[in-house]
């Protein structure tokens, strides 16, 4: 690898996000996690709150990995109304549980120490994105692409309980569904992360992934269903 490398990879990521058009993956795969992290950092910024991805073993090793990946969710794509789908390149979105966190996670935290300062959980959207026509991408392409991240919806409201299913539908026809039950624990990914980022504050909000697979959007009344609660957003064309 080459610091010609690394700036390759930042260029297309920028420019297919400047220009509105996905490019073709799998090119960069000799850039290290770290230096893709540096380019997310740049291109994304000053997150309001965070998104873990690749969380399943499975897709680790899928992906050549032997632990998840983050991406920032900045200011302008925490969305507390509609969504228009026009903003993105390839939209896809799934239905998530965020961690609100009551106290600081600093690096270094354990599990437990990380699941002691999580406040409560709340549902939320992800509106995934790829500069990677079709999603082909390698590790390093993902993480430089901020991990798919496009923009996120958090309900406000904590969820009841952690059993039963987490459901999206759009217009009341189910999309996508999947057992609660299936989601990792939030404490050693919570613990990971903060030790990836310098630590976690209070007040800090993490997208937890989806036990569910993620669906091309489309534009209507787009609801989650999980916890006892509802979360609906409205996805303009």
């Amino acid at each position: 690898m080459t610091t010609g490398d690394a700036a390759a990879l930042r260029e297309a990521v920028r420019a297919a996000r400047a220009d509105h058009r996905p490019t073709v993956g799998n090119r960069f795969g000799t850039v290290p996690l770290a230096d893709a992290y540096r380019i997310q950092a740049d291109l994304f910024g000053t997150p309001v709150a965070w998104k873990l991805g690749l969380l399943s073993p499975a897709k680790q090793r899928q992906m050549g990995l032997t632990e998840p990946v983050y991406g920032r969710v900045p200011a302008s794509r925490l969305r507390t109304g509609g969504i228009r789908l026009a903003e993105f390149l390839q939209p896809r979105v799934e239905p998530e549980l965020a961690a609100v966190l009551g106290a600081d996670i600093p690096a270094g935290a354990s599990p437990a120490q990380a699941g002691d300062a999580v406040s409560h959980l709340v549902l939320a959207l992800d509106v995934l994105d790829s500069a990677w026509r079709d999603y082909r991408f390698c590790a390093a392409e993902v993480v430089a692409d901020n991990s798919s991240g496009g923009a996120a919806v958090l309900a406000d409201d904590p969820v009841d309980d952690r059993t039963g299913s987490l459901r999206l539908t759009l217009d009341g026809t189910t999309l996508a569904e999947g057992d609660l039950a299936d989601l990792a624990p939030p404490a050693p990914q919570l613990a990971w992360l903060a030790g990836q980022v310098g630590g976690l504050s209070a007040g800090s909000r993490v997208l937890l992934g989806s036990p569910a697979a993620s669906v091309p959007a489309r534009a209507g009344s787009l609801v989650v269903h999980g916890g006892g609660r509802t979360l609906t957003v409205a996805i303009e064309p």
